[in-house]
């Protein structure tokens, strides 16, 4: 797979932008798109994340700067396109972030019916690694012991706020989240504004203060017990948190998010028709150690719901406190 330049045109009046870099990655599998990159999304109004068509746009704050990435299928892979100073970084992750080196030949679901007809249905269906720790890490840490709504709206407010325009011809509004530096400089009040408590914001500004060394833990691999050590070695980010950023930034395959408000009733409903605890969801998951997380992602995929009762959890407003 080798990039090649297309030039592109400059706006009337402005500098010229790098030309973006191309790619058409062909996997040796089918790669669903949308289903791998699903758990990349922060909500329907992410501001790093667009669905426009039948192609995904990223805004990503690569290690050589912002860059822009646009993901569309075409006959027999997906083109790929980056612009800006990142863009020959976010060219060569194109394949792990779509699933190149998740196997899942060690992966036997014959014995359960619900999880065989599952993968039968997910045939794309990938672990994404995205190789971005703190990219990963700070939106994690915001969704902790608040609602999805809260927290998606929290990381909005903030990365449009301080994060910056993304390179390139990327869809209006998306914007490429803050570098570590930046999320230290947020001073408390607008945190507050955002309606994160201090609790999480300190946890943010802990994790940015070691940023580099947690990026270094993408040398370990996939996942392991030193990678969740390594990521837990930071005040304020715990079993689930640091779960949910090795998923998403090394392509853990074990890691399921212990700890999660809606999971375990989830994996109990489909498994066998009635919900569990952490412990129990955990039992379930046993028998495929090793692929746990993809076990998880095959249920979260397949289009099962929990029957809908029992009690919700309240949306918190800090923003009035």
């Amino acid at each position: 797979m080798s990039p090649g330049p297309v030039v592109a045109s400059a706006h009337d009046g402005a500098a010229p932008e790098a030309p973006p870099l191309t790619t058409v990655y062909r996997p040796s599998e089918p790669v669903d798109l949308r289903q791998t990159l699903r758990p990349l999304q922060r909500g329907g109004g992410d501001p790093a994340f667009r669905s426009v068509g039948s192609e995904i746009w990223r805004a990503v704050r690569t290690p050589l700067g912002p860059g822009t990435l646009r993901l569309r299928p075409v006959a027999g892979g997906v083109d790929a396109t980056a612009w800006g100073a990142g863009a020959e970084w976010l060219i060569e992750g194109v394949p792990e972030l779509l699933g190149r080196g998740d196997d899942w030949s060690t992966l036997d679901v014959s014995g359960n019916a619900f999880l065989s007809d599952a993968r039968r249905r997910q045939p794309g269906l990938r672990l994404t690694r995205t190789n971005e720790v703190v990219q990963m890490l700070v939106p994690a840490v915001l969704e902790q012991k608040v609602t999805s709504v809260e927290a998606w709206r929290g990381f909005r407010q903030l990365v449009r706020a301080h994060g910056e325009k993304a390179p390139g011809p990327a869809p209006e509004g998306l914007t490429v989240p803050p570098d570590a530096s930046t999320w230290k400089r947020i001073p408390s009040w607008e945190w507050h504004r955002a309606g994160v408590g201090p609790q999480r914001s300190a946890t943010v500004m802990r994790v940015c203060a070691v940023a580099a060394g947690l990026e270094r833990t993408l040398d370990l691999g996939r996942g392991g017990d030193e990678i969740q050590r390594r990521l837990r070695s930071v005040v304020g980010v715990g079993v689930w948190t640091a779960a949910e950023t090795s998923q998403r930034a090394h392509g853990d395959a074990d890691s399921p998010s212990v700890g999660d408000y809606h999971l375990p009733a989830l994996v109990g409903w489909a498994l066998i028709g009635k919900p569990v605890d952490d412990d129990g969801m955990l039992e379930l998951l046993e028998p495929w150690r090793g692929n746990r997380e993809r076990v998880m992602r095959l249920i979260g995929g397949s289009g099962f719901s929990k029957p809908r009762f029992g009690p919700r959890m309240t949306i918190q407003d800090h923003r009035s406190h």
